[in-house]
Protein backbone atom coordinates (compact mmCIF):
# COMPACT_ATOMS: atom_id res chain seq x y z
CA UNK A 1 0.00 0.00 0.00
CA UNK A 2 1.12 3.55 -0.80
CA UNK A 3 0.61 5.69 2.31
CA UNK A 4 -0.70 9.19 1.54
CA UNK A 5 -1.00 12.36 3.62
CA UNK A 6 -3.51 14.87 2.17
CA UNK A 7 -2.84 18.57 2.79
CA UNK A 8 -5.53 21.09 1.80
CA UNK A 9 -7.17 23.91 3.73
CA UNK A 10 -10.62 23.52 2.13
CA UNK A 11 -12.60 20.82 4.02
CA UNK A 12 -14.82 19.87 1.07
CA UNK A 13 -11.89 19.61 -1.32
CA UNK A 14 -9.87 17.68 1.26
CA UNK A 15 -12.71 15.22 1.80
CA UNK A 16 -13.04 14.69 -1.94
CA UNK A 17 -9.34 13.96 -2.32
CA UNK A 18 -9.43 11.55 0.63
CA UNK A 19 -12.40 9.70 -0.86
CA UNK A 20 -10.69 9.41 -4.25
CA UNK A 21 -7.42 8.12 -2.81
CA UNK A 22 -9.03 5.70 -0.34
CA UNK A 23 -11.14 4.18 -3.12
CA UNK A 24 -7.99 2.92 -4.86
CA UNK A 25 -6.95 -0.60 -3.87
CA UNK A 26 -3.24 0.25 -3.59
CA UNK A 27 -3.51 3.66 -1.85
CA UNK A 28 -4.26 4.49 1.78
CA UNK A 29 -4.83 7.89 3.40
CA UNK A 30 -2.92 7.90 6.69
CA UNK A 31 -3.63 11.49 7.68
CA UNK A 32 -4.94 14.91 6.66
CA UNK A 33 -3.75 18.44 7.38
CA UNK A 34 -5.30 21.87 6.82
CA UNK A 35 -2.11 23.95 7.19
CA UNK A 36 1.53 23.69 6.22
CA UNK A 37 2.61 23.66 9.86
CA UNK A 38 0.25 20.79 10.60
CA UNK A 39 1.61 18.82 7.65
CA UNK A 40 5.19 19.30 8.84
CA UNK A 41 4.25 18.03 12.30
CA UNK A 42 2.24 15.07 11.01
CA UNK A 43 4.78 13.57 8.61
CA UNK A 44 7.01 11.97 11.29
CA UNK A 45 3.93 10.74 13.15
CA UNK A 46 2.08 9.07 10.26
CA UNK A 47 5.11 8.24 8.04
CA UNK A 48 3.52 8.72 4.60
CA UNK A 49 5.15 7.65 1.37
CA UNK A 50 3.49 10.52 -0.50
CA UNK A 51 2.32 13.95 0.65
CA UNK A 52 -0.36 15.52 -1.57
CA UNK A 53 0.33 19.21 -1.03
CA UNK A 54 -1.81 22.23 -1.88
CA UNK A 55 0.20 25.40 -2.53
CA UNK A 56 -2.01 28.10 -1.03
CA UNK A 57 -2.25 27.37 2.67
CA UNK A 58 -2.72 29.50 5.79
CA UNK A 59 0.53 30.13 7.65
CA UNK A 60 3.49 28.71 5.76
CA UNK A 61 2.60 27.94 2.15
CA UNK A 62 2.95 24.64 0.36
CA UNK A 63 6.42 25.44 -0.99
CA UNK A 64 7.87 26.10 2.45
CA UNK A 65 6.06 23.11 3.96
CA UNK A 66 7.49 20.93 1.20
CA UNK A 67 11.02 22.14 1.86
CA UNK A 68 10.69 21.58 5.61
CA UNK A 69 9.19 18.10 5.20
CA UNK A 70 11.92 16.95 2.82
CA UNK A 71 14.68 18.42 4.97
CA UNK A 72 13.47 16.35 7.92
CA UNK A 73 12.24 13.28 6.00
CA UNK A 74 14.12 12.97 2.70
CA UNK A 75 12.55 9.59 1.87
CA UNK A 76 9.09 11.16 1.64
CA UNK A 77 7.93 12.35 -1.79
CA UNK A 78 5.74 15.39 -2.25
CA UNK A 79 3.19 15.78 -5.04
CA UNK A 80 1.74 19.26 -5.44
CA UNK A 81 -2.00 19.18 -6.12
CA UNK A 82 -3.22 22.68 -6.88
CA UNK A 83 -5.23 24.93 -9.18
CA UNK A 84 -2.19 27.09 -10.07
CA UNK A 85 -0.09 26.39 -13.15
CA UNK A 86 1.89 29.58 -13.80
CA UNK A 87 5.66 29.43 -14.37
CA UNK A 88 6.68 30.87 -11.01
CA UNK A 89 4.39 28.60 -8.98
CA UNK A 90 5.65 25.53 -10.81
CA UNK A 91 9.33 26.41 -10.45
CA UNK A 92 9.00 27.37 -6.79
CA UNK A 93 7.30 24.07 -5.95
CA UNK A 94 9.80 21.96 -7.86
CA UNK A 95 12.66 24.01 -6.48
CA UNK A 96 11.40 23.17 -2.99
CA UNK A 97 11.75 19.49 -3.85
CA UNK A 98 8.31 18.40 -5.09
CA UNK A 99 8.46 15.29 -7.29
CA UNK A 100 5.15 15.98 -9.01
CA UNK A 101 2.89 18.84 -9.96
CA UNK A 102 -0.71 17.93 -10.69
CA UNK A 103 -3.84 20.04 -11.13
CA UNK A 104 -7.07 19.57 -9.20
CA UNK A 105 -8.98 19.80 -12.48
CA UNK A 106 -7.13 16.77 -13.88
CA UNK A 107 -9.06 13.53 -14.51
CA UNK A 108 -9.20 11.23 -11.50
CA UNK A 109 -7.25 8.49 -13.27
CA UNK A 110 -4.48 10.97 -14.07
CA UNK A 111 -4.23 12.05 -10.43
CA UNK A 112 -4.01 8.47 -9.17
CA UNK A 113 -1.49 7.54 -11.86
CA UNK A 114 0.62 10.53 -10.82
CA UNK A 115 0.69 9.40 -7.19
CA UNK A 116 1.73 5.90 -8.24
CA UNK A 117 4.40 7.22 -10.60
CA UNK A 118 6.00 9.40 -7.93
CA UNK A 119 5.89 6.52 -5.45
CA UNK A 120 7.81 4.47 -8.02
CA UNK A 121 10.50 7.16 -8.30
CA UNK A 122 9.23 8.86 -11.44
CA UNK A 123 8.20 12.46 -12.08
CA UNK A 124 4.49 13.28 -12.38
CA UNK A 125 3.57 16.43 -14.27
CA UNK A 126 0.18 17.48 -15.56
CA UNK A 127 0.42 17.84 -19.38
CA UNK A 128 -0.07 21.61 -19.22
CA UNK A 129 2.65 21.88 -16.57
CA UNK A 130 5.03 19.82 -18.69
CA UNK A 131 4.42 22.23 -21.58
CA UNK A 132 5.22 25.20 -19.35
CA UNK A 133 8.53 23.60 -18.35
CA UNK A 134 9.41 22.71 -21.93
CA UNK A 135 8.60 26.25 -23.12
CA UNK A 136 10.62 27.69 -20.26
CA UNK A 137 13.54 25.46 -21.20
CA UNK A 138 13.82 27.06 -24.64
CA UNK A 139 14.38 30.59 -23.33
CA UNK A 140 17.44 31.09 -21.12
CA UNK A 141 21.06 31.36 -22.25
CA UNK A 142 23.61 28.94 -20.83
CA UNK A 143 25.23 30.24 -17.66
CA UNK A 144 29.03 30.55 -17.73
CA UNK A 145 29.26 28.40 -14.59
CA UNK A 146 27.06 25.60 -15.96
CA UNK A 147 28.54 22.08 -15.75
CA UNK A 148 29.20 20.24 -18.99
CA UNK A 149 26.55 17.58 -19.57
CA UNK A 150 26.89 15.09 -22.39
CA UNK A 151 24.46 15.24 -25.28
CA UNK A 152 22.91 11.97 -24.13
CA UNK A 153 22.49 13.26 -20.56
CA UNK A 154 20.72 16.32 -21.98
CA UNK A 155 18.53 14.11 -24.18
CA UNK A 156 17.47 12.14 -21.11
CA UNK A 157 16.76 15.29 -19.08
CA UNK A 158 14.64 16.77 -21.88
CA UNK A 159 12.44 13.68 -21.83
CA UNK A 160 12.30 13.73 -18.02
CA UNK A 161 11.06 17.33 -18.29
CA UNK A 162 8.20 16.05 -20.45
CA UNK A 163 7.19 13.66 -17.67
CA UNK A 164 8.38 10.40 -19.25
CA UNK A 165 9.43 7.34 -17.23
CA UNK A 166 12.82 5.66 -17.60
CA UNK A 167 11.19 2.92 -19.67
CA UNK A 168 9.69 5.36 -22.16
CA UNK A 169 12.91 7.40 -22.30
CA UNK A 170 14.82 4.21 -23.06
CA UNK A 171 12.40 3.33 -25.85
CA UNK A 172 12.67 6.79 -27.40
CA UNK A 173 16.46 6.90 -27.21
CA UNK A 174 16.98 3.18 -27.93
CA UNK A 175 18.62 2.65 -24.55
CA UNK A 176 18.10 0.16 -21.76
CA UNK A 177 16.48 1.39 -18.55
CA UNK A 178 19.72 0.78 -16.64
CA UNK A 179 21.60 2.98 -19.11
CA UNK A 180 18.99 5.72 -18.75
CA UNK A 181 19.39 5.56 -14.97
CA UNK A 182 23.18 5.78 -15.32
CA UNK A 183 22.90 8.92 -17.47
CA UNK A 184 20.56 10.42 -14.89
CA UNK A 185 22.91 9.65 -12.01
CA UNK A 186 25.80 11.26 -13.89
CA UNK A 187 23.62 14.34 -14.54
CA UNK A 188 22.63 14.46 -10.86
CA UNK A 189 26.29 14.47 -9.82
CA UNK A 190 27.24 17.20 -12.29
CA UNK A 191 24.26 19.37 -11.35
CA UNK A 192 24.72 18.65 -7.62
CA UNK A 193 21.12 17.51 -7.13
CA UNK A 194 19.48 14.39 -5.71
CA UNK A 195 16.36 13.81 -7.78
CA UNK A 196 14.92 13.96 -11.28
CA UNK A 197 12.70 16.97 -10.76
CA UNK A 198 15.40 19.16 -9.29
CA UNK A 199 17.80 18.04 -12.05
CA UNK A 200 15.39 19.39 -14.66
CA UNK A 201 14.81 22.70 -12.90
CA UNK A 202 18.52 23.16 -12.18
CA UNK A 203 19.39 22.47 -15.82
CA UNK A 204 16.77 25.06 -16.82
CA UNK A 205 18.13 27.61 -14.37
CA UNK A 206 21.59 27.14 -15.91
CA UNK A 207 20.21 27.35 -19.45
CA UNK A 208 21.21 23.79 -20.32
CA UNK A 209 17.69 22.82 -21.40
Amino acid sequence: MIRVLVVDDHPVVRSGIVALVDAADDLEVVGTAATGEEAVRLVPAVTPDIVLMDLRLPGIDGDEATAQILAASPAVRVVVLTTYENDDAILRAIGAGASGYLLKASPEDELLAGIRAVSAGEVALAPSVARVLVDRAARPAVAASAPLLSSRELDVLRLVAQGHSNRVIGERLFLGEATVKTHLLHAFAKLEVRDRTRAVTRAMELGLL
